[in-house]
């Protein structure tokens, strides 16, 4: 991944076989009141981006193209150019997944991963390339037993005592999805309160972005 930045706005960029993914740091302000800073920073049209209520779950809404609507998913599915796929983020992670049946950014929380939105994400695309953005880290995420025994399953290393590691998670469930190729921003969003909004440092309404679309061969 690398950083990038264009008129104070900052953010960390992934390039996924046929897709472009962007996560936007707080420099864009919170994504989920405006997207406007930062589709003006990537020279995308704001009206090209689909969203939708998050839940915390795993469901998905396939896209060929842009649309207003926000139906309750936490995953967007991008089969052809045009629609960029937005989920918002304040210690959850954004990950995207590509592959031959297109791109896909989706909202991982503990709820969501647990309810399996990173192996739908995976089918739906037939992914082989994934990314994981900036989200809360191990060093910071201290959850309780139900949640440990949630992913117990996955193996000792996901957790130390009461602090999971989710980006641990997310890759495992990507490998076991069979996606062998994964990137990864390790920051803590917690920890960087000049970089990232954190709810569980703030508690506000602030949050980043992931964003995912498919590019032209020449883009």
């Amino acid at each position: 991944m690398e950083w990038q930045e264009v008129g104070g706005v900052e953010w960390v960029e992934a390039r996924l076989p046929g897709a472009r993914v962007v996560f936007s740091t707080r420099s864009a302000g919170s994504i989920r009141e405006s997207p406007w800073l930062l589709a003006d920073a990537l020279g995308v049209a704001e009206e090209r981006i689909v969203s939708g209520r998050q839940a915390h779950g795993a469901e998905l809404a396939f896209h060929d193209s842009p649309t207003a609507e926000t139906p309750a998913v936490d995953g967007h599915v991008i089969r052809r150019p045009g629609p960029i796929g937005l989920v918002h983020t304040a210690d959850c992670l954004p990950v995207a997944v590509a592959g031959p049946g297109g791109v896909a950014m989706l909202h991982c929380g503990w709820r969501g991963m647990a309810a399996g939105i990173v192996a739908r994400g995976v089918e739906a695309v037939d992914a082989t390339h994934a990314a994981i953005g900036p989200g809360i880290g191990p060093c910071c995420y201290e959850v309780g037993d139900e949640v440990l025994g949630t992913f117990a399953e996955l193996g000792d290393e996901v957790a130390d005592g009461r602090m999971l590691d989710l980006p641990g998670v997310a890759r495992r469930m990507l490998r076991r999805a069979g996606v062998e190729r994964i990137e990864s921003e390790d920051i803590c969003t917690r920890c960087e309160p000049e970089l990232f909004f954190s709810h569980r440092r703030d508690g506000g309404p602030g949050r980043q972005g992931g964003l995912a679309w498919l590019v032209e061969e020449d883009g």
